[in-house]
């Protein structure tokens, strides 16, 4: 519903909104009605904000990529030096009502958690090497403009469909897997009472989306004036939802498969948000044969995915500010170091993300 009555809408009258204009995400306004430029303003500075924030949770995915290259996985078994003294000697041993889960221990090893808020703790330099290799590929990958992250893009977008693909067939032919597909094709009607579940609905839509942010102003700026940029819009948008539709077949048809393995309820081991991949699927992992190898894939294609996110972010807000001042930032490479100066402060605001705080439910009430 919010995809045919939000999500196709916006993503159209911004893309156009950038064709028609041939500018970034302020400036657009300025030839529109300088009246609402002080809209492409606050757009760029939730641009900058989720490009900062963003790509900490690529950092992560490095860090348990590199993780997976062992003999062992670290999240599958209780013998390390992390883990705590309640503890089995393997996964597939875990009882939530005995233990804590390895997985759940490597996750907090990862993130290094402090007591609060308000003890920052030390930055985890392992999370921050991850930190600086990212901004790194993100740099590269965009400093010559679209024309160099487009060439890039051909291959981080259609490659995580090549894992997904492999995940799918793999996930599918796990025992348990019906389950999962079943609970994840017949959802809970009584659910549509719930306010929450259209906030969550509406949320997904304009954050996977990106709209409202300027980001499709910036993208749409560089097509061709008479480009048909309404079923580029369409297409677009349907193969999103289309691709998010098959990646829960093979993310539920794997955690079909973790609650037979565990003989648990689906519902006890589904997770959503970070949980999901950093917890759920890596514990369901660890119980298949070749466990690092389906860990090496999944978070590639991770990574992946969360390169085109960071592309984008990134992008619209050098064109945004380059669009202001065209004179001075469209000669020489002064372009270049404009992108270098906002990876490099945005690096070292990240540092701040990699330090050992814990934020919890009662303290993030409090940030927002």
């Amino acid at each position: 519903l919010f995809l045919f009555t939000c999500g196709i809408p916006l993503f159209f009258l911004e893309t156009s909104l950038g064709q028609f204009t041939s500018q970034g995400g302020i400036t657009c306004w300025r030839k529109i009605c300088p009246l609402f430029e002080g809209l492409g303003y606050g757009s760029q500075v939730v641009v900058l904000y989720t490009g900062v924030y963003y790509i900490i949770i690529l950092a992560w995915a490095f860090l348990y990529l590199f993780s997976s290259f062992s003999s062992e996985l670290p999240w599958a078994s209780c013998n390390n030096y992390w883990n705590t003294e309640l503890r089995k000697s393997n996964i597939t041993e875990y009882s939530p009502e005995k233990s804590t889960s390895p997985v759940i221990e490597f996750w907090e090893r990862i993130l290094g958690l402090s007591e609060g808020i308000e003890q920052i703790g030390n930055v985890r330099w392992d999370l921050a090497l991850c930190l600086l290799l990212a901004w790194i590929i993100c740099y590269f990958c965009v400093w010559k403009g679209v024309k160099s992250t487009g060439k890039v893009v051909y291959f981080t977008a259609t490659f995580p469909y090549l894992m997904l693909v492999v995940l799918l067939v793999r996930g599918v032919t796990l025992p348990g897997a019906k389950n999962g597909i079943i609970f994840y094709l017949y959802p809970d009607p009584t659910r549509l009472t719930d306010p929450q579940v259209w906030m969550d609905a509406g949320s997904q839509i304009f954050y996977s989306y990106g709209v409202c942010t300027g980001v499709l102003t910036a993208l749409g700026s560089y097509n061709k004036y008479d480009n048909n940029c309404y079923r580029d819009c369409v297409y677009l948008c349907l193969l999103n939802s289309l691709t998010s539709f098959v990646a829960g077949f093979a993310i539920f048809s794997v955690l079909g498969f973790m609650a037979d393995e565990q003989g648990m309820d689906i519902s006890m081991v589904a997770e959503s948000g970070p949980g999901l991949a950093f917890i759920a699927y890596p514990r369901a992992v660890a119980l298949m044969p070749l466990p690092q190898l389906w860990a090496i894939f999944f978070f590639i294609m991770i990574i992946f995915l969360g390169l085109d996110s960071e592309f984008v972010y990134h992008e619209a807000l050098v064109t945004a500010i380059s669009d202001m001042y065209p004179s001075f930032f469209q000669t020489g490479h002064r372009r270049k170091f404009l992108l270098l100066f906002i990876s490099a402060a945005s690096f070292l605001v990240g540092l701040l993300m990699v330090t050992e705080v814990r934020v919890t439910n009662e303290n993030t009430k409090m940030v927002d």
